[in-house]
């Protein structure tokens, strides 16, 4: 069971690649903007940025806490709520940079495994899930592209958890690397490199 959930997750991230050089800053041309669940749960995997963070949220949950849905859950739940405010007009300054933040400070929770208090971990995660939700939120409308886009959401958690627990058992190198490719994504990102 514990490999297969492993190949599924890694399967599930290996076919989202093509869509990876889609932003949803618009490099799609619009495609993947819309009303429908269809729309909504396609919308995480569409984006670099939000596809790595979703699924380093999960990894670094698995690999460090001892409840391991409690990141994930809040940064879902607070996603849902950026997403509504997003889609109800409100829009913050400097919405893409804390994304590409949320990716460098994940990014290196994993590469270190650091174990945080549950309070602070699902603080942290869920302050950068309400980024996450607004930048979402602004390009979705509707009732059903936000359950897509929930349901989208917390594939990319399990499937980063599937990931976790494999990575949990390996040498530390491992997480390191991964944990390292998604921090430079977020530097790479705020420097306007990727």
């Amino acid at each position: 069971m514990k490999r297969y959930l492993i190949g599924s997750s890694l399967a599930l991230a290996l076919m989202t690649l093509p869509a990876l050089a889609l932003a949803h800053i618009g490099g799609d041309a619009g495609m993947h903007h819309g009303s429908g669940f269809e729309a909504g749960f396609t919308h995480p995997f569409t984006g670099l940025d939000h596809m790595f963070a979703m699924i380093a949220v999960g990894i670094w949950s698995a690999m460090t806490a001892r409840r391991v849905w409690l990141a994930p859950a809040a940064f879902a739940a607070m996603l849902g709520v950026g997403a509504v405010l997003g889609m109800s007009g409100l829009s913050l300054p400097a919405v893409e940079p804390v994304v590409a933040a949320s990716l460098l400070v994940i990014g290196l929770l994993v590469a270190s495994r650091i174990s945080l208090a549950a309070t602070t971990g699902m603080a942290l995660v869920g302050a950068f899930a309400l980024f996450h939700g607004l930048a979402h939120g602004s390009e979705l409308m509707g009732a059903a592209a936000l359950a897509g886009m929930m349901l989208g959401t917390m594939t990319l958690h399990v499937a980063g958890i599937g990931i976790g627990s494999m990575l949990k058992s390996r040498h530390l190198l491992w997480s390191r690397a991964l944990g390292g490719m998604v921090a430079l994504v977020g530097v790479g990102l705020l420097s306007g490199l990727v």
